[in-house]
């Protein structure tokens, strides 16, 4: 599992940003820190929570200079939708081939509601460098990051 001092995995994907486009996380890194929110699956209550109460800390992310980034095994199209319908500003990364989640060792079943190979909830903080700087991942897949903790480590990587 990725540690904090670590170096982060470098991924690409695809990015749902309201267009569909490729991503690749080594291009986010040299402006102020990055926030890597990975979630098990858009439109469920939990993950819908945390990227609503994300969306709520935009401007303070902001304000730090910070990028926050979902990761999501979920399709750009239904990421697009996730953000259309919960108004999120933020883009997010759809990670379908599960690279990111297989670098960051966070892939989990949720068998009782049918998601199998999703990343487990979970936060890095990474610096301008690429350093993770923070690590929070859920004991359980309902469980939120404590969104003041994150603040605190995003200032503290500025």
């Amino acid at each position: 599992m990725v540690q904090t001092g670590d170096t982060a995995p470098q991924f690409q994907a695809t990015l749902a940003n309201g267009d569909v486009e490729a991503f690749d996380l080594a291009e986010h890194l040299g402006d102020g820190p990055v926030v890597l929110a990975f979630f098990p699956g858009a439109f469920t209550p939990p993950c819908s929570n945390e990227m609503v109460a994300f969306q709520d800390h935009l401007d303070d992310l902001a304000d730090a200079g910070a990028t926050l980034l979902g990761v999501s095994a979920d399709s750009a199209f239904s990421l697009n939708a996730f953000r259309d319908e919960y108004d999120l500003e933020f883009d997010i990364v759809s990670d379908t081939d599960r690279t990111a989640i297989e670098d960051y060792d966070l892939r989990i079943d949720v068998g009782s509601i049918g998601l199998h190979g999703v990343a487990n909830r979970a936060v890095f903080v990474l610096d301008e460098d690429g350093t993770v700087t923070y690590t929070w991942v859920a004991d359980e897949p309902p469980e939120e990051p404590d969104y003041a903790e994150v603040l605190d480590a995003v200032a503290a990587a500025a």
